[in-house]
């Protein structure tokens, strides 16, 4: 999101690209974009162009998992609105398939709740979208534990791929989710884990346990909260923003970056 939209200056395209390529060179495999992730209501699809002509730039990337996400609108005078029917959500599959330029969406997520429509309603959209080929995998965004049982129930026990929520160490309320996903062995994606777009360089003032480990270990704060997040459970997979291949790069080193009990055990008492 950060290369499309945000608090930060926009970087121009081949910063974005050189982004993106930074990811791929430390190892992620998963990129998450949306299709209202632009600059203006205009522009919709910016971030999933962005996305497919990084990929087509930088060699074989089959191993590479492409999540999207649909069902927020955008119009003129940015004027935004949510839209769960199957109609809407097929036009827009169908433009995500486009700019992305591929046969198949790897994850379509569903951004946001339409209150107008019944939430189980809505994923058997999602559903058919999958049966009709146009996606592999169904995920949801931005929802309570009673959505993601509600979710497991219309798309089975193995057919709820992901919950994308936000979670960080300025936003805990998603524990509950978090939790109840790992539960179910349902992929926990937290959305801005480093507090949001803007804010990643704050999270050694907020809880200054981040900054004080990471002096201790000779690494940043922000690799602190993304081990921090790690640890919390195998399915547990953090998408942090970047607008600069610095950044990316220095989140990436947080795979390999392991707490000991002593230590989460600091980070826990000073969030409670």
């Amino acid at each position: 999101m950060p290369l499309s939209m945000g608090n930060n200056v926009r970087p121009d395209e081949q910063q974005a690209i050189a982004t993106v390529h930074a990811a791929l060179d430390a190892g992620v495999t998963f990129i998450d974009t949306a299709d209202i992730y632009a600059p203006s209501w205009d522009t919709m699809g910016h971030n999933e162009e962005i996305v497919a002509r990084a990929l087509a730039a930088y060699g074989p990337t089959d191993h590479v998992v492409v999540g999207t996400k649909g069902g927020i609108t955008r119009g003129p005078g940015e004027t935004w609105g949510r839209d769960g029917s199957l109609t809407y959500l097929r036009s827009a599959v169908e433009a995500s398939l486009r700019r992305l330029g591929r046969e198949v969406i790897d994850l379509y997520q569903w951004h946001r709740p339409d209150r107008s429509l019944e939430y189980a309603d809505v994923v058997g959209n999602f559903k058919t979208l999958q049966d009709e080929g146009k996606v592999r995998a169904v995920g949801i965004s931005n929802a309570s534990l009673e959505q993601i049982d509600i979710a497991v129930g219309v798309l089975g026990a193995d057919g709820l791929a992901s919950v994308q929520n936000e979670f960080s160490p300025r936003f805990l309320s998603s524990r509950e989710e978090l939790e109840h996903c790992g539960r179910l062995g349902v992929a926990f994606l937290p959305w801005s884990p480093l507090g949001g777009t803007g804010r990643a360089g704050e999270v050694g003032s907020r809880a200054t346990v981040f900054a004080e480990l990471g002096a201790e270990l000779g690494v940043s704060p922000q690799q602190v909260v993304l081990a921090w997040e790690l640890s919390l459970g195998d399915h547990v997979i953090p998408i942090p923003g970047a607008s600069r291949p610095q950044t990316i790069t220095d989140s990436t080193r947080a795979a390999t970056l392991r707490l000991d009990p002593g230590q989460l055990e600091r980070i826990s008492a000073s969030l409670s």
